[in-house]
């Protein structure tokens, strides 16, 4: 293929263009419902990167980052304004860092992407590239895999269904297929030979064809599952308590009440768990003599499992390590299961590197000081095997993953989103738990503070949940079977894997081929120098 002049200058145009990819792909997620804007954001980015050189589209592609993560995750300035009493100043901040710092990964795409010629593989390196940093995303450093390009479709059933095989990933890819189809069929400046565009199209389509396909077998298949499979009542209480406030010692009596009042609302039948959300107890439930023991009683009135989120600490010698921890109290028995969150909130639940970066410790001192959980069994009790996710823990699908592998039939995801406020946030976290039932074939439980509480089934279809800031009860069958792992439960992220070694194989390729290119050219140059000098010589 003959080479293509490279250009370095950004227009106005390119500007404009990757911004609004940007603004398309937040658009694209929660609590618009917009999720089809996913499907065609990314062209006006590649559009922008066309024939431009490596370090003019790392540019583009990190502009475009930087307002996407700008726009989706502006909700870190009330989190850390209005809970973490920080200025605005510095919440401004922070969100300015964080979307910065995310921006490098739409900038290595970019750079990744504007390499590649359009030959008859185009498409499919150019998605595999894509998958390759959104899975750098959600690992390297603490990892923080919020809103992958996936999870903009978790409201399309029949599109998401292949998360049981290859993960969030698989819709990732099939989304930046058809960016990068619409791109080189209508906004090549070069418009690729019609053969190569008419294969490539077949390929999408066919490929599209098949995704649907297996995702509306797969949603009538477990319905019929779901309607032979044993089921329990569970109630989930929402008991909406002020973030400000569920921490003063003066309204730790009154707490309990609401939940208590809540729990004792539900009609027939009457349930065989109940679910509290994380931290419901504003108090150390291992150390509090007056208030602890009112948990065990209305269990056993209840005659249900009860679960819940509450402080705890270990004290090792002199040294005292705090969790977030999750109990289950079975009725009638004086002691109660627990699970320790795992994978905590950097920055919120404690602060990375604070030992080589003291400085941090002082910008969020808001910031609590808790410990990791060990790697802990679900909670049984019977034939019920829970596997518990704290917060968000829910967006992290290797832990659910491991909770299946040992036997989890439900997955019950705590949390508290009050910090959030009133913003986009809690959609978008209820919008990444879906993927969990799908990934798993196992339905969840979801209970939160101040919403939204849900029931999500095993084909990710969300069953029923509350409203934003109000007290509610949600009381739902849910089916019980063991799950029978899916190829995504036994195989975790070896797609993704793949797709990262094949696009570190065609880098490698790339950076040799450049090298034997730049290798010729200096012989050439260096011939040509001896054969000029041995000219006038031989006259």
């Amino acid at each position: 293929m003959p080479s293509i002049k490279r250009q370095r200058a950004l227009s106005l145009l390119d500007l404009f263009l990757a911004i609004l990819s940007g603004l398309l792909l937040t658009a694209s997620f929660p609590p618009g419902k917009l999720s089809f804007l996913a499907w065609i954001a990314l062209v006006p980015l590649l559009a922008s990167i066309r024939e431009k050189a490596p370090r003019s589209a790392f540019k583009l592609g990190f502009i475009a980052g930087f307002f996407h993560y700008l726009t989706l995750m502006y909700w870190i300035v009330v989190v850390l304004g209005q809970y973490g009493n920080l200025s605005l100043p510095v919440s401004l901040l922070a969100l300015v860092l964080l979307s910065l710092f995310l921006a490098l990964y739409p900038a290595l795409f970019s750079s990744l992407a504007c390499r590649l010629d359009h030959g008859p593989f185009s498409l499919f390196f150019m998605a595999a590239f894509w998958v390759s940093v959104e899975y750098a995303r959600a690992h390297l450093v603490t990892g923080f895999p919020w809103c992958l390009l996936g999870y903009s479709q978790y409201e399309n059933l029949a599109v998401i269904q292949i998360a049981n095989l290859f993960g969030v990933y698989a819709v990732s890819f099939l989304i930046v297929l058809a960016n990068g189809l619409i791109f080189q069929s209508f906004f090549r400046k070069k418009p690729t030979g019609t053969p190569l565009i008419m294969w490539k199209w077949i390929f999408v389509v066919l490929l599209t064809a098949g995704t649907l396909t297996y995702g509306f077998h797969q949603v009538a298949q477990k319905k019929a599952q779901n309607k032979t499979a044993p089921h329990i009542n569970v109630a989930v209480v929402q008991a909406n308590i002020d973030q400000s406030v569920k921490w003063k010692p003066s309204v730790q009596l009154q707490t309990l009440e609401t939940y208590f009042k809540l729990s004792r609302s539900v009609g027939h039948p009457k349930p065989a768990l109940v679910v509290w959300p994380e931290t419901a107890l504003p108090f150390f439930y291992q150390d509090a003599p007056s208030l602890s023991p009112k948990m065990r009683e209305l269990s056993t009135e209840l005659g249900a499992l009860l679960l819940f989120g509450s402080p705890a600490y270990k004290r090792i010698d002199r040294k005292i390590s705090y969790y977030n921890r999750a109990y289950m109290i079975t009725p009638d028995r004086p002691f109660a299961q627990h699970y320790d969150k795992r994978h905590l909130v950097p920055f919120g639940e404690y602060v990375p590197l604070k030992k080589y970066l003291p400085f941090i410790n002082h910008l969020v001192q808001a910031a609590g000081n808790f410990a990791q959980g060990s790697l802990q069994d679900p909670l049984k009790e019977k034939e019920l095997s829970l596997g518990v996710l704290i917060c968000f823990e829910a967006i992290f699908p290797e832990l659910s993953r491991d909770l299946s592998r040992e036997g989890a039939n439900l997955l019950v995801n705590i949390t508290n989103d009050a910090w959030f406020g009133a913003t986009s946030a809690p959609y978008q976290h209820l919008s990444m738990a879906v993927f969990r039932s799908v990934e798993t074939g196992i339905p969840m439980i979801r209970a939160a503070n101040t919403g939204f509480s849900a029931f999500i089934g095993t084909d990710g279809k969300i069953l029923s949940k509350t409203h934003l800031f109000v007290e509610a009860v949600l009381d739902r069958s849910i089916p019980v079977s063991p799950a029978k792992p899916t190829i995504y439960t036994r195989s975790g992220d070896l797609f993704a894997g793949g797709l990262v070694l094949i696009s570190l194989l065609n880098l490698l390729f790339s950076f040799r081929k450049r090298l034997k290119k730049k290798s010729k050219t200096h012989n050439a140059r260096s011939s040509n120098s001896r054969s000029l000098l041995k000219g006038p010589l031989s006259v």
